[in-house]
């Protein structure tokens, strides 16, 4: 009988779906947007009740696009953008808005983490910094400003594990989203610290199960297959964090290897076997060898979301001529504006922290700054500037890397999101000064998790097959004046933040008083 899996990514800004075969090939993919809510400074929520309508519509359309029969499904893998959170009653119904990776509001809750536990502590039992982005402080978020809704919760989830509880009724997690759950999770032991969450104040029994990657956890329920187009009774594995899963099905299996992609978030992660964690970026364990092995993490908050923006807020000309076009989207347009200007934007830079900014800096208050802007400057600088922002951003992450001891291979693959730019690939070849190739048969995150159900369901022994099915083209080998060249303005950009840090915080305290 004919296997098929299906993968199921939870983006920031939308969610996507992949039907896979026993080859490994794809038979059928499809994406939804969601919108994006920031009612208040730092906030970035979503509406829950997307999510599940997104993988009923998504994976519906797979079905019909592949003429895959749903009685020849075999396994389902599921991963999301990390940190996220979603709160569900006892009738597994969402309390609030679920937050989403860019939300910045529990600052307060650090610092008294940083004054009451310590961060040696912490970094201890969870090998990651004590910032606001782990999951675990929006929980005590809900607890000293909405006590009467914490009260309601009965489990606490990520974007993943509410989709997968909506088709199994498990509320379950992977060891690869532990890391970015936080504090008092036990990155060595993969488990929940009980004294440490004694000392949070949260109770073991709002935590989901926690298992390995590949692990099934539950079926599809008679209900959940209903509204999925499914049958009842497919297996549902433990899932992963979506970077992982863009880089599995990048082909990314061993040690030492490196990808970027350019998601809502710019994300570039290095597998590894070593357990002596870096400070600055985030550490998690990887899909591949989830019990073992682990994955540096460089997160640059607003990655390809810095297109976005200049998209929907600069670029309604081209969105109108990308209506008109049938060979070009409007981001072609934007890409071709930028290629008309030379590197270095004629001395425009970015500093591209939209929504504040994770590894190195871990800075809540720091904000999008355009420096050196004249009047020759053009759209077409500015759209280039911000790309070599987020270039010198992940740039930062990766000489840290290095420094630290981490080993990595070369080339660099670039897989997802605004990778797909050539313009945006050479930026970061020659920043880095490393060759790098580019991921032709590119499906991202979905890709990932549909190979990830194969090898739960025993379709696949272990996931070699994302290396022999990946396919590296475009191969670049980086300019080395443009890289002393782009040496000079990230020493600029570099000392801009440090003279902007103060600044930074000065006008996070004048908006905070007036908002309130």
């Amino acid at each position: 009988m004919e296997r098929y899996m299906i993968g199921l990514d939870y983006g920031t800004g939308g969610g996507k779906a992949c039907i896979i075969d026993e080859n490994a090939d794809v038979l059928a993919y499809s994406f939804r947007e969601y919108p994006i809510y920031t009612d208040k400074p730092g906030w970035s929520e979503h509406d829950a009740g997307n999510y599940w309508t997104l993988a009923c519509d998504t994976i519906r359309e797979c079905l019909d696009r592949s003429g895959v029969s749903p009685e020849k499904i075999c396994g389902i893998g599921i991963s999301s953008a990390q940190p996220c959170l979603v709160m569900i009653d006892r009738d597994g119904s969402p309390i609030n808005r679920a937050y989403n990776l860019m939300d910045r509001r529990a600052v307060s809750q650090v610092e008294w983490l940083r004054e009451y536990i310590g961060v040696d502590e912490i970094f201890a039992v969870n090998g990651n910094r004590i910032e606001d982005y782990p999951t675990m402080v929006n929980i005590m978020w809900e607890k000293e400003n909405r006590p009467r809704d914490y009260q309601r919760i009965w489990k606490t989830l990520t974007i993943d594990g509410y989709v997968r509880f909506k088709m199994t009724g498990k509320a379950a997690m992977s060891y690869s989203h532990g890391g970015f759950w936080g504090v008092a999770y036990d990155i060595r032991k993969k488990e929940f610290d009980r004294e440490l969450m004694e000392k949070l104040g949260i109770d073991m029994e709002l935590m989901p199960e926690l298992y390995p990657c590949e692990e099934i956890v539950g079926r599809v329920t008679k209900e959940a297959a209903k509204e999925l187009g499914l049958i009842e009774g497919i297996p549902v594995c433990a899932g992963q964090v979506d970077c992982n899963a863009g880089f599995v099905g990048g082909g990314a299996i061993s040690p030492g290897d490196v990808q970027i992609n350019l998601g809502t978030c710019g994300v570039m992660g290095v597998v590894n076997d070593s357990r002596e964690f870096i400070d600055l970026v985030c550490n998690d364990a990887y899909t591949t060898n989830s019990c073992n092995d682990f994955i540096s993490i460089a997160v640059v908050l607003t990655g390809g979301q810095v297109l976005r923006y200049l998209r929907d807020n600069f670029c309604q000309m081209e969105q109108e001529t990308a209506k008109l076009t049938k060979d070009m989207d409007v981001y072609d347009i934007m890409n071709r504006e930028a290629e008309k200007v030379p590197a270095g934007s004629e001395g425009l830079l970015v500093l591209p922290y939209l929504a504040g900014e994770r590894t190195v800096l871990w800075d809540a208050k720091a904000r999008g700054t355009v420096f050196g802007l004249s009047a020759r400057h053009t759209k077409g600088h500015l759209i280039r500037a911000f790309m070599e922002g987020v270039a010198y951003a992940l740039y930062d992450n990766y000489r840290l890397m290095l420094e630290k001891g981490i080993r990595a291979n070369a080339p660099i693959i670039l897989n997802e999101g605004g990778a797909k730019s050539r313009l945006w690939r050479r930026i970061i070849t020659d920043v880095f000064n490393v060759p790098t190739a580019f991921v032709e048969n590119r499906v991202g995150a979905p890709y990932g998790d549909a190979i990830l159900a194969g090898v739960s369901a025993g379709v696949w022994k272990d996931f070699s097959i994302a290396k022999e099915k990946v396919n590296y083209i475009d191969y670049m080998e980086p300019d080395e004046k443009a890289h002393e060249m782009y040496m000079e303005y990230f020493e600029i950009y570099h000392r801009l933040y440090e003279h902007l840090r103060e600044d930074f915080a000065d006008l996070y305290r004048v908006v905070k008083r007036y908002e309130e």
